[in-house]
């Protein structure tokens, strides 16, 4: 799932977001269930503030979640819309096994 809002119209700013997820955000998404990997994603230039999450199901992204930007910004993203992976490649790095993932590695 990609979500992103346009903050134009909100009283918090890139770098509000930024404290939010140093005091509360990365921590509390830490320990979600069914959620193998969250981004947060800024777009200074268009004054955007966002996230991509991959869940392991549809179940698994059910509420109820830890307090979201949503809460913060005051309404809804401005968009959002959901996907199926279709692969997943996985270069050299420390954290745990994300490959083999995705519809078209399913047999």
């Amino acid at each position: 799932m990609i979500a992103w809002w346009d903050l134009d119209d909100s009283d918090q700013t890139i770098d509000s977001m930024r404290d939010f997820l140093r005091d509360e955000a990365v921590e509390a998404w830490t320990s979600v269930r069914g959620l193998p990997l969250k981004l947060w994603i800024a777009d200074r230039e268009n004054n955007r503030w966002g996230a991509v999450l991959v869940w392991e199901s549809a179940e698994a992204a059910a509420p109820p979640h830890p307090r979201s930007a949503a809460e913060l910004i005051g309404y809804p993203p401005t968009f959002r819309a959901w996907f199926d992976i279709e692969a997943v490649a996985e270069g050299g790095h420390s954290l745990p096994a994300l490959a083999g993932l995705g519809l078209a590695l399913e047999k």
